[in-house]
């Protein structure tokens, strides 16, 4: 730093040019990793995930196509997975199986399990339709965890295919226990014709019916039941958060199919399926050979669609449902079947017991009368949420880019999972699929929710799957890779069945709040990482914790922590403002030195430096607050982005949009209306978001203020054009803080009072004075000589007049 001696004068200058500085590198560098901007990946989908897409999941790993057949594994790998934990046989060779009957056409159906009404043993609404026996949206019945973007009244969901339109209303196709829909007495089979009068036409048109409604507000919906008009009051609630949910053209999750049937993976069996019907079936296609997802090969089965084809509802109650697949011409049954958590009773008012999943079983059973070689494949959840994807922010364990949900994958033999950055997915760019490991667990993680699924294995050694790989699920936003929807896709190993045999495997699906106890409990606690600063994050938010518990806010939480820390920092800030105060009082002589030497920075710097070692100040003691302050402010930063206890956390109340998430943008208004886009839609540098906020601007003006009062005045013009940019820095800054929690900014408005006070309240008058003194005695030391020896002299003659006037009145 070649004017030391200049920027030591500053200083309080010097705090804020390196906070600046690193707070600026620090967000250059997340943003350049959470946005890269790459040339490559296909162009269009939705940045939120309201609009679906005409794409189905393409297979991101720069290998063949997922469907494409299965290679050949080794002996041993197929020798683990054949244990009998996973395979049935026969006791004894059946001389004559039953012939399999036709499954006849089954219409399209939805079922749920548990409750969304938190007072129910369930902790989430589960929904799940029969095309594909498929996993279609889970919602969280928590309060603590809503929907913090969707602001409207919540009815719940009541349609299943949202393609179905009925022009005499909304037809009911499912209704949940614990919405509003079923507290106010709507069934299964209802038509809604009306909302307050407000005639409904679909799905669409009843979400614009309810689309400027409130939470706690009041409706009455106009219901056709069986020919009768009713009347049925609701009172609309606050809408849950889903964990998984419909999103994009194949919003379905869980989906099953057979990837290999007798040594033929599933693009023979499409081949000889496009053979059979002829060319206008290849061209419609295609015929690049290039098997993908929206063509129409999962007939491949001689007719039978397991995908997207509807699957008979064996059973269901509130905590189980059971689906199965016939394929008589293969002489094969399929049964999926899906268990939902209860809570103990005693469990309840615990947030962090583990009732935030769902037992899948996969069953394929062999009826016919030989032996058949199967493989399946099991896509994984999707549709997880983005939430406030202009402003969040993740962090992953390697250097690259990540997203808003990336696939999270960890093997046995691993000590940390392997994040797969969601940026990479969309790119393709994420290397080769795993091949014949032990899968522990398989997810798709966001920012503060998860959904995992786990193999229910005897043996964690065991080998399930011979591939594993990520899944990108439907198109990309070039400028918002890092929300493109993902899942994965699991291929297991070719298992031979023999007649009467069976092949059984079991899951654990987690769908849950990213809370560190909970996920302990599941074994997934590495999910939670709190970057190179966790050592800082967590001590302070067991501190935060705790203040919570007495205060029962996090605001407050905030203030408090914010208070303790200074507090322990006070012996260095005092010194530090005292310090300041020094310097203020010697500026008189720094500006004599400057203009003693003013063009000889050698003599004029040396000069300087004696003065400041005569009065015992060192410039840069300062910058010792600052590195003390500075990794509390990134461990409070990443808490801020990491704990899911304060999402949804707010300053005052959650019935107002402003400061309701203290882990979000403060959101005072929305100024979309007539800001410019590039402005509103939250995409680099000067993309601020959607919303004004008011907490960044006040926290810049606190530390102008704080600038202001602790710099002292500019001994030459080059110090004050530095104090000049310092200015230009504060606007700058206020860029940089504007999409920041608001649960920072507190931090940084309570630390910025507490230093104005500090600076009120300490007894600068005397350190001025004594300053003032040191530095009068050590200015010019002839001239003060000279003048204390004129004082004296005047003292003296006017002593000795006064002797001779006294003699004269004697005499």
């Amino acid at each position: 730093m070649e004017q030391r001696g200049t920027q030591g004068m500053l200083g309080r200058y010097a705090l804020f040019v390196v906070l600046s500085l690193t707070i600026l590198m620090i967000n250059v560098f997340l943003m350049s990793i959470i946005n890269p901007q790459k040339p490559q990946g296909p162009a269009a989908p939705e940045a939120a995930p309201a609009a679906v897409a005409e794409q189905q999941p393409v297979p991101a790993n720069g290998e063949e196509p997922a469907d494409a057949l299965a290679e050949q594994r080794p002996a041993e790998a197929i020798a683990a997975a054949e244990e009998p934990s996973a395979i049935q046989q026969p006791a004894a060779e059946a001389a004559e199986m039953p012939a399999i009957p036709e499954q006849p056409e089954i219409p399209p159906d939805w079922v749920t399990l548990g409750s969304i009404d938190p007072a129910d043993p369930y902790r989430m609404l589960v929904t799940l339709s029969n095309e594909g026996a498929a996993l279609v949206r889970v919602e969280l019945s928590s309060r603590r965890y809503r929907n913090q973007e969707q602001r409207m009244g919540y009815l719940g969901h009541v349609v299943g295919d949202p393609m179905a339109a009925d022009s005499a209303g909304c037809p009911v196709q499912i209704v949940g226990p614990g919405t509003p829909a079923a507290a106010a007495g709507l069934k299964k089979g209802d038509l809604i014709a009306a909302v307050d009068g407000q005639k409904v036409t679909g799905d669409l048109s009843l979400a614009r019916a309810l689309r400027d409604t409130e939470p706690g507000q009041g409706v009455e919906l106009t219901v056709i039941r069986q020919s009768d008009e009713l009347r049925l009051p609701v009172t609309l609630g606050r809408a849950p958060l889903e964990v998984v949910r419909p999103e994009g053209a194949d919003p379905l999750s869980l989906l099953f199919t057979l990837a290999e049937l007798d040594e033929k993976g599933l693009e023979k069996l499409v081949d000889e399926f496009r053979r059979k019907e002829g060319d206008a079936e290849q061209e419609a296609a295609g015929k690049d050979g290039i098997v993908s997802q929206d063509e129409t090969i999962h007939l491949e089965l001689e007719g039978v669609n397991l995908r997207h084809g509807t699957w008979e509802i064996a059973s269901h109650n509130q905590e189980e449902a059971v689906f199965r697949r016939l394929l008589p011409a293969c002489g094969l049954e399929i049964v999926k079947k899906f268990r939902l958590a209860r809570v103990e009773p005693e469990a309840l008012d615990d947030d962090s017991a583990k009732a935030y999943h769902l037992g899948l079983d996969i069953e394929i059973r062999n009826l016919g009368t030989q032996s058949r070689k199967v493989a399946y494949q099991l896509d994984g959840p999707t549709g997880l949420p983005i939430e406030g994807y202009w402003y969040a922010s993740k962090i992953g364990r390697e250097w690259g880019a990540v997203g808003l949900r990336d696939v999270a994958v960890f093997f046995s033999g691993w000590k940390v999972p392997k994040l797969i950055p969601c940026p990479d997915i969309a790119a393709d760019d994420v290397g080769p699929a795993w091949r014949d490991e032990s899968l522990a667990y398989i997810g798709v993680d966001a920012q503060y929710f998860s959904a995992v699924l786990m193999p229910q294995k005897r043996n964690p050694e065991e080998i399930w799957f011979a591939r594993s790989q990520p899944l990108r699920v439907g198109p990309v936003n070039v400028e918002w890779k890092n929300t493109t929807n993902t899942s994965f896709r699991l291929t297991s190993l070719a298992h031979d069945l023999e007649p009467g045999g069976s092949l059984s495997h079991s899951f654990t699906v987690f769908a849950g709040p990213k809370k560190p106890k909970l996920l302990d409990n599941y074994g997934l606690g590495e999910l939670v990482y709190y970057g190179w600063f966790g050592w800082v994050a967590k001590p302070m938010l067991s501190l935060l914790h705790g203040f919570y518990a007495v205060f029962s806010n996090y605001g407050l939480a905030i203030i408090m922590l914010t208070v303790l820390v200074r507090s322990a920092m006070f012996p260095l800030s005092k010194k530090q403002a005292l310090g300041a105060q020094k310097m203020a009082a010697l500026q008189p002589e720094i500006k004599k030195i400057h203009e003693k030497y003013k063009n000889d920075f050698e003599a004029r710097n040396k000069a300087q430096q004696e003065l400041f070692r005569k009065h015992n100040y060192n410039p840069l003691s300062g910058c010792l607050v600052l590195f003390l302050q500075l990794p509390i402010f990134i461990g409070l930063y990443r808490g801020l982005m990491v704990d899911v206890e304060l999402r949804q956390a707010p300053l005052i109340t959650e019935s107002i949009r402003w400061c309701s998430d203290l882990s979000a943008p403060d959101m005072l208004f929305n100024w979309s209306g007539f800001m410019p886009q590039f402005v509103t839609e939250g995409h680099g540098f000067f993309g601020l978001g959607p919303y004004f906020n008011l907490l960044p601007l006040l926290t810049i003006v606190f530390f102008i203020v704080q600038q202001k009062m602790l710099m002292p005045p500019p001994a030459d013009e080059q110090a004050a054009m530095q104090q000049n940019v310092m200015k230009f820095m504060m606007i700058f800054m206020g860029i940089l803080f504007f999409k920041v929690a608001s649960g920072l900014c507190i931090y940084f408005i309570a630390s910025s009072l507490w230093g104005l006070a500090e600076r009120k309240l300490l007894p600068k008058h005397a350190a001025a004075h004594a300053g003032d003194r040191e530095t009068s005695q050590a200015a010019s030391p002839p001239a003060r000589r000279d003048a204390a020896a004129q004082k004296r002299r005047a003292e003296g003659d006017g002593a000795a007049g006064k002797r001779r006037k006294q003699s004269r009145g004697r005499k």
